[in-house]
């Protein structure tokens, strides 16, 4: 009879491979270099917009005259602000009249200015540079003060003017005119919708101009049927930007008007009117809650753009078509 052996029998290989790693852990080991190099953007954002928008809107509420701790109000810098503040509506009117004739004076000199240059063969860098340049020059104090000496009284423009026979007068005294200074300053720095006109109008297929030209369209017709809805896009961007810019001007008005707003109001806009209650008369409650007015209209504004930009944007396939 054979003995049953006693030996046991060998033992499977208990080493076993490493488990792969799940998909979300591969994930999280290649993204953290890229949270680390954007934590100096994360952190700027967080300290330097957020919390002193969340703290701005805690303001809004209060009666703050930044000397003394803030004083719950409620509601109440809103309702003063809308009811019983003549002042306020009268800045969102000069604001909203500023709005509506600078920009399309703007960007139709910058659409006009592109197109010359478009076409335009010896010196277009030249060009281009030289009607670029006062918008890298921005709207600081000195070209404010600058302005403001050419439309005062004795000043270059009201000089010209006298000369061909149209006498102003100062326009940085008048009521009536004072709100063009600034609106002129605004549309001499039509340099940087220019450059973005300039790259779209260079990205329409000259086949288009030249099929037109072969069905009789003239320059007229062209511009019309081709290059303004193949330009669209780059107008609904040059517009929103410059909608935006325009709704928050303070120092060429701040300049102009002596900080004042002066004469008449005529150019206390909206910001300068915020500046004024905020600094001038230390209720910053009211200013806070105003800056944030400011925002939810132009936010508003903004999403009217987009919504009604349906109608009259359009976008070109893969094909150009």
């Amino acid at each position: 009879m054979t003995a049953l052996s006693t030996q046991a029998p060998p033992r499977a290989d208990r080493t076993t491979k490493p488990r792969p790693k799940s998909a979300r852990r591969r994930r999280r080991e290649q993204q953290w270099p890229a949270y680390v190099f954007l934590s100096p953007w994360m952190i700027g954002a967080v300290v330097l917009t957020l919390v002193p928008m969340a703290v701005s809107l805690y303001l809004s509420f209060t009666d703050y005259n930044l000397f003394d701790p803030p004083h719950w109000v409620g509601l109440r810098n809103y309702t003063e602000m809308l009811t019983e503040d003549p002042r306020y509506w009268r800045s969102v009117g000069t604001t909203l009249l500023y709005v509506v004739i600078a920009v399309p004076l703007k960007l139709g000199l910058a659409l006009g200015a592109a197109m010359l240059l478009k076409n335009l063969g010896r010196g277009r860098a030249f060009y281009r540079s030289a009607f670029y340049a006062p918008s890298l020059l921005g709207a600081s104090m000195s070209i404010a003060l600058v302005w403001r000496a050419l439309y005062n009284d004795g000043g270059t423009i009201p000089n010209l003017l006298d000369s061909i026979g149209i006498h102003t007068g100062g326009w940085v005294g008048n009521p009536d005119l004072a709100i063009y200074v600034v609106v002129a300053l605004t549309a001499w720095q039509f340099g940087a919708p220019m450059v973005i006109f300039l790259a779209g109008l260079q990205q329409i297929s000259p086949d288009l101009y030249e099929a037109a030209a072969l069905d009789g369209a003239g320059r007229w017709r062209q511009f019309v049927s081709i290059t303004v809805p193949m330009l669209s896009p780059v107008v609904f961007f040059n517009l929103v930007l410059e909608m935006i810019q325009s709704f928050q001007v303070f120092t060429p008005a701040f300049v102009v008007s002596n900080g004042s707003g002066r004469p008449a109001d005529s150019i206390n806009f909206y910001t300068l009117y915020l500046y004024e209650r905020g600094f001038t008369a230390s209720h910053m409650g009211y200013a806070a809650a105003m800056a944030w007015l400011l925002l939810i209209a132009i936010g508003v504004i903004t999403l009217i753009l987009f919504r009604t930009s349906r109608s009259w944007v359009f976008y070109a396939d893969e094909e150009g078509r």
